[in-house]
């Protein structure tokens, strides 16, 4: 089912033995005395408000010195810039693999350094949101953060490197392959996984900002969920059942109750989940021009008449999918995403309810079948 691991698990999953590897060596690499013998879970997450200064000494990190990430960057050259954002640029490195140090580009393994905007205090706090809830859990469909810097005024992370970009870049850009039915579903699996973890962790965690931007994928299409700072620690009281939160979540995403109260629950990320399962099966955006109107609406919006009628359902399948998705395999993901997207937050499942049906249509989904347009329904 995904479950995070804990700090004396060992990773029984190939897929993850790289970020195993690799974690184990950053903790071997780490100034402090005193070094845990394997990764800390979200299970094992503090409940109580840690300060800065117990975050940034998290074994389980490397504090990179500025230098340090010039050379793995070959001083941030225009040819490693990756992308850019709201938050800030993300470099291409290259670091060793044992000694975690600075690398000729091409050598050692290759990580993502994320260099934050010095956009004040909401900005600095997002920065160590993300230090405090990626140093301390390990899952395979979670990015691993690697490490930090804190020199002078730069604050930058470090995290794996994921050769396939995001999910958003392979639905809605154009490209030579689209996603086949097979990887879809793989890549639903994946992400679900990584929501169940923190949603079932002892210490609860929202992400909150979910959407098909922040699902990286690797040189296998494993699916992982990034963080840009904005996960928030779940309820700590029994009596509780939401938190609050500063940050508006990608539109066409946001829950219902999210926009109307500023809340977020588990359900809140079940809804957003439901969006992304829309985007796979239909390959259109969140939010798009939907009419003749000139004017964007809601994926979810447009394409609710559809999804429960298995007639109608053929009409918004993404069509560089070219028919080739079992009829029945495409109304049940249907029918999986009607039920996320219940306006109603407590009547939505549980996301390890949603990965249970998508590991059945994973498994039932095999590579290199070919579909026909007369497949019974």
């Amino acid at each position: 089912m995904g479950n995070c691991l804990d700090s004396s698990s060992k990773v029984d999953n190939t897929r993850h033995a790289n970020s195993a590897s690799l974690a184990s060596n950053v903790s071997n690499n780490t100034t402090h005395s005193t070094v845990p013998s394997g990764i800390s879970s979200l299970g094992s997450l503090p409940t109580h408000h840690r300060t800065e200064g117990e975050i940034l000494s998290s074994p389980n990190l490397k504090a990179f010195s500025f230098n340090e990430l010039k050379n793995a960057t070959k001083n941030f050259r225009p040819d490693t810039l990756l992308g850019e954002g709201d938050f800030g640029c993300v470099f291409k490195g290259w670091i060793d693999e044992t000694t975690l140090t600075a690398s000729r580009p091409g050598s050692g393994i290759a990580v993502a350094i994320k260099n934050l905007k010095p956009d004040g205090f909401q900005g600095r706090k997002d920065w160590l949101t993300e230090v405090n809830n990626l140093g301390q859990l390990s899952h395979p469909n979670l990015v691993l953060l690697i490490g930090y810097c804190t020199e002078g005024e730069n604050r930058f992370l470090v995290h794996e490197f994921m050769p396939r970009g995001s999910l958003e870049s392979h639905l809605f850009r154009r490209g030579p392959q689209a996603l086949t039915w097979e990887i879809r579903m793989k890549v639903a699996v994946g992400a679900a996984k990584g929501l169940t973890c923190l949603h079932e962790a002892k210490s609860q965690v929202i992400y909150g900002d979910f959407r098909s931007a922040k699902i990286l994928l690797d040189a296998d299409y494993n699916a992982k969920l990034s963080y840009i700072g904005l996960a928030n620690a779940g309820p700590t009281r029994d009596d509780d059942t939401h938190v609050a939160t500063v940050f508006m979540g990608g539109q066409g995403y946001a829950a219902p109750e999210y926009i109307s109260t500023g809340e977020l629950t588990a359900k809140s990320d079940v809804y957003s989940f439901g969006v992304v399962l829309l985007e796979l099966i239909s390959g259109r955006r969140a939010m798009d021009y939907y009419s003749n109107n000139g004017v964007r609406c809601s994926l979810v919006d447009w394409a609710k008449p559809y999804l429960g009628n298995k007639r109608k359902l053929f009409s918004i399948m993404d069509t560089k999918l070219g028919g080739q998705y079992p009829q029945k395999g495409a109304y049940t993901v249907a029918t999986l995403a009607l039920l996320c997207l219940n306006p109603e937050a407590k009547v939505r499942p549980k996301m390890s309810a949603v990965l249970v049906t998508l590991e059945k249509l994973e498994s039932a989904a095999k590579p290199g079948t070919k579909y026909t347009e007369t497949e019974s329904l």
